[in-house]
């Protein structure tokens, strides 16, 4: 009880504290926002002081000036430089009245203020007289000249401006230095009042120091040193967080690699037992041409818009949703085009009696045309030749379908467990029992391992998005970079020629197969340690080269052999290259190596 109520305390303490602190910044902010505010209408007061000093100079000028030019046109005789004279007198005279009135009542143009201190206006009121007594005795002049007349009394009116003029001069000086001494007394102001903000700035400072820095000081003093008895244990207990929340932060990074893998590789979806669709992969949204965000459909609505269709495959995700299924499909898509699916359904418990069904499909439409168009050929060639195409094609499907079925099986009996023991685990994991939770997160880590190099192993062969985004060239560097870290073997890329063209579609593909099979070959048959790949080029040819070291064959043994492993293999690649119109040479010394070179017309 004792330390909640020191506790209370010293959390009402902290925030009087805080509540002082803020008063003190909000003490200086205002401070300093006022001192700007001060100094800115100081400065745009004085702004047109230095202005104002100049036109008043100028005017003592100008009436000079004036009287210049008055008594150079009383003795002028010549007409013309007569009439000249009186244009130039007229714009001096324009020009001192109008500073005169600017100065006197202000202007805003020239930003001259309206008021006026009452010593400036006692003075200006003082030198009106003279001023209007100058300014009428010129005017008359000017009048009595344009007119010729009237000589005695222009004497008389030159006498008039004379006297004026000196008097003038004398008060105008004394105008200007009153506004001198005002612009001083402006800025003497200022600085003083620049001053005494910064002391009370400073006091301010001081104060802030003495009531709140000082006995914060203390409240924190006083704190760490309640908090370092109980120091190792916190660092313990902080520590031990720290590591859940890495492994929880690196779990979910895991999986959300695992789903940007599975959502732009695998054409894949989660449907509910009773059909209905719930989520959809990016991939296969965009090959049936669905919106994702519709979904109020069912599986089959959205795989297919013929009613024949649906009804197959409803009654498919029936019987099967307990069992899972594997099979190919025949569906017409929203364009009228046909397209086949090879589709395994694998159910997933979720929860307890809740559960959903996991649909992963190839589209193996391509190879289905590829199938019809063999057994095109195979028609029209003889029986030996038809024969042959029949092992090859049987063998590419046996092979394919093999690889399909080990791809579902991984998926459903690999991914699909792990995933849902991965969601149990981390569900089930209690913080409070450290020793379990601790066990627990290693077995995690070792099951997140075992998932992504599941994911790898199950997408490998899959179409690299590296072949339709960049070409040939990145797709066998990374090719032979992944079949080296999943296999260990050292196997390199050389791009020799700086090859960097991209192809037709068809041939890159069936280049990225035929090297991807000799380099299998390589690491299942020949027991090579060390593959090396190697690609050029010239104006007409592409030339590919895969060299190892492994215990090589006998190419003419091998070539008699057409049931053997080997013997397939040779006549798999050499109708392949010539799908694409290419050549293929193979050179192999048993217990030294083997090379295989593909040259194709580009």
């Amino acid at each position: 009880m004792k330390n909640k109520a020191a506790a209370s305390i010293d959390t009402v303490s902290f925030k009087n504290l805080r509540r002082l602190y803020l008063f003190a910044l909000l003490t200086i902010g205002i401070t300093v926002l006022l001192s700007q505010l001060l100094i800115q209408y100081n400065l745009n007061s004085q702004r047109s002081d230095s202005r104002i000093i100049n036109i008043s100079g100028k005017q003592r000028m100008l009436s000079q000036k004036l009287t210049k030019e008055i008594l150079i046109l009383n003795f002028v005789t010549d007409t013309s430089k007569n009439k000249q004279e009186i244009i130039r007198i007229n714009e001096i005279i324009s020009l001192w009245k109008f500073n005169h009135n600017a100065l006197e009542k202000g202007n805003d143009s020239l930003g001259f203020p309206k008021e006026k201190s009452p010593a400036l206006t006692k003075l200006f009121v003082a030198i009106k007289p003279n001023f209007d007594t100058i300014l009428n005795a010129a005017t008359r002049l000017l009048e009595n000249k344009k007119s010729h007349t009237k000589e005695q009394e222009n004497q008389k009116l030159v006498q008039t401006i004379l006297e004026n003029e000196s008097i003038f001069l004398s008060k105008m000086n004394e105008i200007v230095g009153e506004y001198d001494k005002e612009a001083l007394e402006k800025v003497t102001l200022q600085s003083k009042t620049e001053y005494a903000i910064l002391l009370f700035t400073l006091l301010v400072l001081l104060l802030e120091f003495i009531f709140i820095f000082k006995p914060t000081n203390k409240k924190v003093e006083t704190l760490i040193f309640k908090l370092l008895f109980s120091e190792k244990k916190a660092l313990k207990l902080a520590h031990d967080t720290e590591i859940i929340s890495e492994i929880k932060e690196n779990s979910v990074k895991e999986l959300k690699s695992l789903n940007y893998a599975m959502e732009n590789t695998l054409l894949y979806c989660r449907v509910s037992p009773d059909g209905k669709l719930i989520h959809i992969g990016e991939k296969f949204s965009k090959l049936l041409q669905y919106n994702p965000f519709i979904s109020d459909k069912t599986f089959s609505q959205v795989v297919t818009p013929i009613e024949k269709e649906q009804i197959i495959i409803d009654r498919i995700i029936a019987e099967k949703q307990r069992s899972g299924w594997q099979g190919e499909i025949n569906i017409t898509n929203r364009k009228g085009e046909s397209l086949w699916l090879d589709m395994s359904l694998v159910p997933v418990t979720i929860k307890k009696e809740e559960s959903e069904l996991l649909i992963i499909c190839f589209d193996i439409t391509e190879r289905k045309k590829a199938e019809q168009e063999v057994e095109r050929l195979n028609t029209e060639n003889v029986t030996d030749k038809i024969n042959q195409q029949k092992v090859i094609s049987s063998k590419i499907v046996e092979n394919q379908e093999n690889e399909q079925n080990r791809i579902a099986r991984e998926i459903h009996d690999g991914i699909g467990q792990m995933l849902t023991g991965l969601k149990f685990s981390l569900e089930s994991i209690n913080l409070d029992d450290k020793e379990k939770a601790a066990q627990k997160i290693e077995y995690l880590k070792k099951l997140s391992l075992d998932i992504i190099k599941g994911v790898r192993t199950a997408t490998f062969n899959l179409m690299p998005p590296e072949l339709s985004d960049h070409g040939i060239n990145s797709a066998l560097a990374k090719l032979t970079q992944e079949l080296s870290k999943l296999t260990g073997k050292n196997i390199l890329f050389y791009n020799k020629t700086n090859f960097d063209k991209r192809l037709d579609s068809l041939i890159e593909i069936n280049i990225y197969r035929l090297t991807q099979e000799a380099i299998n070959n390589a690491i299942k048959y020949a027991d090579s340690s060390h593959i090396i790949v190697q690609l050029s080029h010239s104006n007409s040819i592409l030339s590919i080269t895969i060299d190892d070291n492994g215990k090589g064959f006998d190419i003419e043994t091998a070539e008699k052999k057409r049931n053997s492993e080997s013997g397939m293999g040779l006549l798999f690649m050499k109708e392949r290259i010539q799908y694409i119109n290419g050549r293929v040479f193979f050179n192999s010394i048993p217990g030294e190596g083997t090379r295989i070179t593909f040259n194709i017309p580009i």
